[in-house]
């Protein structure tokens, strides 16, 4: 279960805002890319608070409404599919993390960031920071950070199903399950399909 120990090593070298900030989607053959960041009270405590891949979807749903709530400061940003293809899914990734820190309305002096990745060949986490690998399991604000990339990227994704419903991407989230490449070879690709991961089609 995440912890406090790498905010509070943060802290104790002297800073004073310590942000969690992870991504969401970064799989996926649609849809954007999400990034979060958050700065949490220094101890909060709450329930089922983990790496929202090893969280319920209705327990992911409270914790959401809770950290907004609840913390200092929370800021959610994404790249579009357009982008991604563009500039490749590890530079979306970085931009999206940078953006989603740089929006927060209390400013960050530290970042904890999930992954072993802070940069790309145009993007980088400029953003004082520690990389953290499984940070989203070991540290409350990076799992925080989690929570709200991936409910933010399922509701848009639930959006885009009522958009575009033959693609069933409530179901699958635009993730590459076996269903959704079924739907594209019937009915090929949408605007939100990111034509660089379609290589198997």
């Amino acid at each position: 279960m995440p912890g406090w120990d790498y905010e509070r090593a943060a802290a104790d070298r002297g800073r004073l805002a310590v942000c969690g900030c992870d991504e969401a989607g970064a799989g996926p053959l649609a849809g954007r890319v999400y990034a979060a960041a958050a700065i949490l009270p220094d101890g909060l405590d709450l329930p089922w608070l983990n790496d929202s891949k090893q969280v319920t979807e209705k327990r992911r749903e409270i914790l959401f409404d809770q950290i907004r709530e609840q913390a200092v400061s929370w800021a959610v940003a994404w790249v579009e599919p357009e982008e991604i293809d563009r500039i490749d899914i590890l530079n979306s990734r970085i931009k999206a993390m940078q953006l989603a820190i740089d929006a927060l309305e209390k400013k960050a002096d530290f970042a904890l960031v999930d992954g072993s990745r802070d940069h790309g060949s145009k993007y980088a986490i400029t953003t004082e920071h520690q990389l953290i690998v499984k940070g989203d399991s070991l540290s409350c604000s990076i799992a925080a950070a989690s929570i709200l990339a991936k409910v933010s990227r399922d509701r848009y994704m639930a959006e885009m199903a009522a958009l575009y419903p033959q693609y069933e991407f409530e179901r699958h989230k635009g993730y590459p399950t076996r269903r959704h490449y079924e739907l594209l070879r019937e009915f090929g690709p949408c605007p939100i399909h990111r034509r660089s991961f379609l290589k198997k089609l």
